[in-house]
């Protein structure tokens, strides 16, 4: 979309957002729900709205929905106010389950900073550039096996491969278990779309399989340590504590929603808004240098990744000059800030020499910024400069198949075409 939407025929009085997760609004990427987020910004910036339900649980009581760039940064710098210990999705669910699939994001201070600053200990400079070296090789590796193909399945075969990889090779999941984490990972954040999770019983057995994996690596790593980053995060202390293995695997989870499914969806969705912009293209493609760093945040603008965080108020409070009242949620809307025309010039404009960017693709800044920000960016460069290399003409042969969230803008599956070639050797 290049245009700014047409808002006239929306009705926010009518179930919006929250009220049904419908598949519409939902399932069919951002442009389906630009309209209904302008007209959010223009006229009810900061309103109360329902809850949808989940089987199984009563529904909850509402939240305040938040949808200028402004004050989702104002929700997201101040964590004293914003809590993030009771959830950072829409849902309230027990602590003991929110820290299990969410580990530190479902954490305030001073148990985030711990976690926080163990993590830190434990990515040394060395560790961060036997990572970063790590990503062009696999980047390389990944669009050679492809090569030969001439079609795929780009989300599989391409955008899942890098992030998937380096997070398992990083964290030491056995090779065995790599495409399984994927699978698993997919159920993990496919909730609300019925194609992979059918029940609350799929999405537990999913969740215990992944954790299993990883803790059998933490306790490994615990009694056999290794020069690896998991050996690290076992062996980092703060104030004499140390990760457990069921924090480590935790921060697995957290790791391989965060990191490999936002990295995937951002290059899938990359790819198909080159395809439908390829003056973007070409220009990328003829000043890889001078670009690359401006179209990475403009990819990571337009897809956003992550829909939605969720905070809740530590204490009486405004946001926007409305009141929130103590213990009341309040969701960012980061699909909403990121097209906010009080911040971006023209923000329907696919434009990968934007300047400035300041978007929130990443969070809003505050402790809870994305911790692999750096190497989501890295990944996202490394496989479009590989993939201009070695698959000048690929280009999907048919629209995304989107997945059915209100809270990951994920693309599920996107064929995809290319000219067979055989990359030499001793290139892949």
């Amino acid at each position: 979309m290049t245009t700014t939407p047409d808002t006239s025929a929306i009705d926010l009085d009518a179930p919006a957002l929250a009220e049904d997760v419908d598949l519409a609004l939902w399932g069919d990427g951002s442009d389906a729900r630009a309209a209904v987020f302008k007209k959010f910004r223009d006229d009810r910036p900061v309103t109360f709205l329902p809850e949808f339900a989940i089987p199984g649980f009563p529904k909850g009581p509402g939240f305040w929905s938040v949808t200028r760039f402004d004050d989702v940064m104002h929700v997201s710098r101040h964590p004293e106010v914003f809590g993030s210990a009771l959830g950072t999705n829409i849902p309230d669910l027990p602590v003991e389950i929110l820290e299990f699939y969410g580990s530190m994001i479902n954490m305030d201070a001073p148990r985030h900073t711990r976690m926080r600053l163990i993590v830190n200990k434990a990515f040394t400079p060395r560790m961060v550039a036997r990572i970063d070296d790590d990503v062009r090789v696999k980047a390389r590796k990944i669009v050679a096996a492809a090569a030969p193909l001439g079609e795929c399945d780009f989300v599989e075969t391409i955008a899942a491969q890098l992030p998937l990889q380096i997070i398992c090779e990083m964290m030491g999941i056995p090779e065995e278990h790599w495409h399984r984490v994927f699978e698993l990972t997919n159920v993990i954040l496919g909730g609300g779309d019925p194609e992979l999770v059918s029940d609350l019983e799929t999405l537990l057995g999913a969740t215990l399989e992944m954790s299993a994996i990883a803790q059998a690596v933490g306790e490994d790593r615990l009694a056999n340590p290794q020069d690896d980053l998991v050996s690290a995060m076992m062996q980092a202390e703060v104030d004499g504590e140390r990760l457990t293995a069921q924090e480590m695997a935790s921060f697995f989870i957290l790791l391989a929603a965060a990191g490999n499914e936002t990295t995937r969806n951002a290059i899938s969705h990359g790819t198909w808004l080159l395809h439908n912009h390829p003056d973007q293209k070409a220009d990328w493609m003829a000043n890889v240098e001078e670009v690359s760093a401006g179209a990475i945040e403009e990819i990571v603008r337009w897809a956003t990744p992550v829909i939605h965080f969720r905070r809740t108020a530590m204490e009486d409070t405004e946001v926007g000059g409305t009141r929130i009242a103590k213990g009341d949620k309040v969701v960012m809307w980061y699909e909403s800030a990121n097209r906010d025309e009080r911040q971006f010039d023209d923000p329907y404009r696919f434009d990968i020499r934007r300047d400035p960017n300041e978007h929130v693709g990443f969070g809003g800044g505050g402790p809870h910024f994305c911790l692999g920000a750096n190497l989501a960016r890295r990944e996202i460069r490394m496989m479009f400069e590989e993939m201009f290399r070695w698959l000048p003409d690929l280009e999907p042969t048919g629209a995304p198949d989107y997945l059915r969230s209100n809270f990951i803008h994920g693309i599920k599956r996107m064929p995809c075409r290319f000219t067979p070639t055989e990359v030499p050797a001793d290139d892949a």
